[in-house]
């Protein structure tokens, strides 16, 4: 089972994975496979380092995109198509509906292209559930700038430098594709992490009971 995280800057996804990789694991007696993009692999995380450094202010738009269609390319045939040919079930942070809602809606960049590049990376490894962390995009990206103030790692604020109208047409993009995919559940991500935590719990609970039921 592939379940994807998505949500504009500081909705909470990571910290979101890693409660539920902990429920998952209790309730399965199973590890689930935590991973991100851009990133989840060595190569991928060379290109994320360029992609989310802010120095890089001077990246086109296509520049972008072709770089996290060869960053996804590589991530899932090294990480994700692996561990689902076991049986483990995957949890990533971010996915192709992240190059739509970013580059197609935030950028402006043609979504049949980007639907076109996304199939070509995937080579066809869709998620079977997408949870959308649904946010406030200015107290998202006051969250996400805090975070990155005070973390010593590499800097990768880029898209925190972007206007506020910017990261409201990539909400909107997601919300225009939790309406276009059924594989879609919003999530209100405001309140306290353990409060959006039972949220998903129970979302993920409905439909692993669900799908135990369609087989």
């Amino acid at each position: 089972m592939f379940i994807t995280f998505e949500g504009i800057e500081g909705s909470g996804k990571t910290t979101q994975i890693a409660l539920l990789a902990e429920w998952l694991t209790t309730r399965t007696g199973k590890v689930p496979v935590s991973t991100r993009e851009p990133g989840g692999c060595p190569i991928a995380n060379q290109i994320r380092g360029i992609l989310l450094d802010s120095a890089n202010r001077d990246m086109t738009g296509r520049a972008e995109l072709l770089l996290y269609a060869a960053a996804r390319a590589q991530h899932v045939a090294e990480v994700i198509r692996p561990a689902l040919d076991r049986g483990q079930v995957v949890l990533c942070d971010r996915y192709c509906d992240a190059t739509v809602a970013y580059q197609g809606f935030g950028r402006g960049l043609s979504r049949t292209m980007i639907m076109e590049l996304n199939c070509l990376a995937t080579d066809g490894t869709l998620p079977d559930l997408t949870l959308l962390l649904d946010f406030a995009p200015q107290t998202g990206l006051e969250r996400a700038c805090q975070r990155n103030a005070a973390t010593s790692g590499p800097d990768e604020g880029r898209f925190e430098q972007e206007a506020l109208d910017f990261h409201q047409r990539v909400r909107d993009g997601y919300l225009a594709l939790a309406a276009e995919h059924p594989r879609f559940r919003i999530i209100d991500a405001t309140g306290s992490q353990q409060d959006v935590a039972k949220r998903i719990r129970a979302t993920v609970a409905d439909y692993l009971q669900a799908r135990h039921n369609d087989l």
